[in-house]
């Protein structure tokens, strides 16, 4: 027995794959879209990232000494241990300002920003492909105490923030405060046409 096909049935699901010139057209923008689970999913995921580097901060800050051992940078003397405070200092530092921004952009792209969400992509497909180069070399492998937690949530960031949905959503938004800010609201009176007509 065969289904009933006809114009008003749904299409079917779309194809794995899809060349890029039809992921290059500009879909059709609804006046009115809320914001899509897939938008909500990405900032949450960034937000998350942005809790891992974090901890991994801390566990830097905490295990300094460690880390000095393993790449042979114990030296003796009060001056090498302030130059070391120094360094850690400076990695704390450039870590908390990565993280900040990272948080930033999170805020951005709940409330719609699009270039906050192609940098984040952008930004993700670097993490990836820098921890597959290492994997691949050898010098770092992919588990779970390493790097797996941050690839595994920068691919579902890439997956969600990719989505058509998230795409046309950030689009809307942009061309909504394109259009508010070439045509501004003008108060009640200041145009003619609201002026009362006067008797001639």
């Amino acid at each position: 027995m065969t289904a009933a096909t006809g114009p008003d049935l749904p299409v079917g699901k779309r194809t794995a794959f899809e060349p890029p010139a039809r992921l290059a057209e500009h879909e059709p923008l609804q006046r009115r879209m809320r914001r899509p689970a897939a938008t909500s999913f990405g900032a949450v995921l960034a937000v998350l990232r942005a809790i891992a580097g974090a901890i991994w901060l801390a566990a830097v800050a905490l295990n300094w000494s460690a880390i000095e051992r393993e790449f042979d940078l114990q030296l003796g003397g009060a001056a090498e241990a302030a130059a070391s405070d120094v360094a850690r200092s400076v990695v704390l530092l450039i870590g908390g300002t990565v993280l900040l921004i990272d948080l930033v952009l999170a805020v951005l792209i709940w409330f719609g920003s699009n270039w906050a969400r192609i940098t984040v992509m952008l930004f993700a497909t670097i993490n990836i492909g820098v921890a597959a180069i290492d994997s691949f070399t050898g010098d770092t492998e992919v588990t779970i105490r390493t790097t797996f937690l941050t690839v595994a949530i920068d691919i579902l960031i890439l997956l969600a923030l990719s989505s058509r949905d998230a795409r046309a959503w950030a689009r809307l938004r942009r061309h909504g405060r394109h259009a508010a800010a070439s045509h501004p609201r003008r108060p009640v009176g200041d145009d003619p046409e609201d002026a009362p007509a006067t008797a001639s």
